[in-house]
């Protein structure tokens, strides 16, 4: 389930004024809400960077590479490249924009990249990829072919290859929007029918709200309040690792 943005904006206007601190408009919400959900979103890589490294726990629900897994499986997606023939480049594919769902994404990290639905497609950086022609040995065929990755192009050999490219890739989080209409007395309403929830897993509903508060402590220049955000962040990620 997703992170309800109601909820969020909900509790840190509570917090800010519980403790008389201030205010944050919706729009200010929005935008430090979408910033702070890619800051948590990008961490995932280096966690799980860092989790690979060290022994596991052999026990459900306590396996941290696992868990990390789970939460950037949300945002795991794939679709199918598009072919493209260009006098200056060459031929090449572009990476979808629409997944394999209809739904159109933003492409944030490649993953796999799968030739007729069953054969992968190995990657080769830049000299690699040109030397493999050189060799009957390490040609590329149909079987196994390979690519190159530039510029966010998908360079495949043999060039006979045209169509039915798949590839797997984690999309980036959507924007988060806390919907609303201006009332009569110019308060603010809810509208869920426009809002856009957080993608993040619900297990980090607290650190949303303790990172936008961090936001929010420097937009109404309130030491305390980014202090104490700052804390519980720090105290929150030394028990996640320990």
């Amino acid at each position: 389930m997703a992170i309800n943005v109601n909820t969020v904006y909900q509790t840190v206007l509570y917090i800010l004024n519980k403790e008389q601190r201030g205010y944050m408009t919706p729009m200010e919400f929005n935008s430090i809400g979408t910033q702070v959900q890619l800051e948590i979103f990008e961490k995932y890589f280096d966690d799980l960077n860092q989790q690979l490294r060290v022994p596991q726990a052999d026990t459900d629900y306590a396996d941290r590479v696992e868990n990390i897994d789970e939460k950037i499986a949300i945002f795991k997606t794939f679709g199918n490249a598009n072919y493209v023939t260009s006098l200056g480049t060459g031929s090449y594919f572009i990476l979808p924009t629409t997944d394999i769902y209809g739904v159109n994404v933003s492409f944030y990290r490649l993953g796999s990249v799968v030739f007729n639905s069953d054969t992968l497609v190995q990657r080769l950086d830049r000299t690699d990829f040109y030397r493999a022609e050189k060799s009957q040995l390490t040609k590329p065929t149909t079987s196994l072919p390979a690519y190159l990755y530039e510029n966010n192009k998908l360079f495949i050999k043999p060039t006979t290859i045209k169509d039915n490219i798949q590839v797997d890739y984690v999309r980036k989080p959507n924007d988060i929007n806390w919907g609303f209409t201006v009332g009569t007395l110019g308060q603010y309403i809810y509208q869920e029918n426009t809002s856009v929830q957080f993608d993040l897993h619900e297990s980090e509903q607290t650190e949303v709200i303790l990172n936008i508060l961090i936001y929010a402590g420097i937009i109404i220049r309130d030491p305390q309040v980014v202090q104490a955000a700052v804390q519980q962040v720090q105290a929150d990620e030394v028990n996640s690792k320990s």
